[in-house]
């Protein structure tokens, strides 16, 4: 059931989104060669408490996970999707790390994630990243009342194809609420077939996951981890968006209106 949302949980999902963004930045900023992943995800932690928010993350679990999920945020190195526990791991000058987190505030959720370059990265890498974040800008301006949950996908994909990179089938968007994960699910692929119409008060998360090899992944023997079946790099970017009359409203941007991964020394 796809729930859609009034102005004021809209605003009160702004509210989480700009935690989410703040939480990205301050991670982004501090990704630097030899900071731990745990070191960082405690970064994202104290960002979170201190605007009285609640990770999504923390303790999540599905039908297919074995344990609840152990991190306030997620923090992927490398050929690393999604999911990355923080742990030990020390960030090197050359690496990429995606960080995913999601804040519950006042009964809603935000949820975004980006990608950032650790010191100096080769030019390949930072096109992955550029490419990736285009891939999402490039469906967020298909998210508008009227269109179609393909065309999201459709743009995505072809973003990501005609610049050589591969787009991950097994993970996709969603909906995101109330709950962290809703309907309907946002591929970042076209399938032809039904396709959910886009509506006015519709919120979802639009969420490429764009690989510089192939698109087949693997779970690692955490159980939370995807990384590429190549051990090729990935990049994730994400927002939380709002279908409004006017178009598509990001919902996760820092209190400046801009966004939380862009770390311009840094990245692009």
């Amino acid at each position: 059931m796809i729930i859609r949302k009034s102005k004021r949980e809209i605003q009160l999902m702004r509210n989480a989104g700009m935690v989410v963004a703040e939480t990205i930045y301050a991670l982004c900023k501090n990704a630097k060669p030899g900071i731990t992943t745990r070191e960082l995800g405690e970064i994202g932690a104290d960002v979170i408490a201190s605007y009285g928010g609640k990770s999504a993350f923390l303790h999540y679990q599905t039908p297919y996970t074995p344990t609840p999920y152990p991190g306030v945020v997620c923090i992927s190195v490398n050929d690393e999707i999604v999911h990355g526990i923080p742990g030990d791991r020390k960030l090197k000058d050359g690496d990429i790390v995606s960080v995913d987190v999601g804040v519950l505030l006042e009964g809603y959720h935000g949820d975004a994630a980006g990608t950032v370059g650790v010191g100096k990265i080769p030019e390949k890498t930072r096109k992955l990243l550029e490419v990736t974040r285009q891939c999402l800008y490039n469906g967020i301006e298909k998210a508008s009342p009227g269109n179609r949950i393909a065309q999201i996908g459709k743009a995505v994909q072809q973003t990501a194809e005609k610049n050589g990179f591969g787009v991950v089938r097994e993970l996709v968007g969603h909906g995101v609420g109330r709950d962290l994960h809703e309907d309907p699910q946002v591929p970042n692929y076209f399938i032809n077939g039904f396709s959910p119409l886009l509506k006015t008060g519709m919120t979802i998360a639009i969420e490429p996951m764009i690989t510089m090899g192939h698109w087949q992944v693997k779970e690692l023997s955490d159980g939370w981890t995807i990384s590429t079946l190549d051990g090729s790099l990935s990049a994730h970017f994400e927002h939380s968006v709002a279908i409004t009359e006017n178009g598509p409203q990001i919902l996760t941007l820092r209190e400046n209106g801009k966004e939380g991964f862009d770390i311009t020394s840094k990245s692009y």
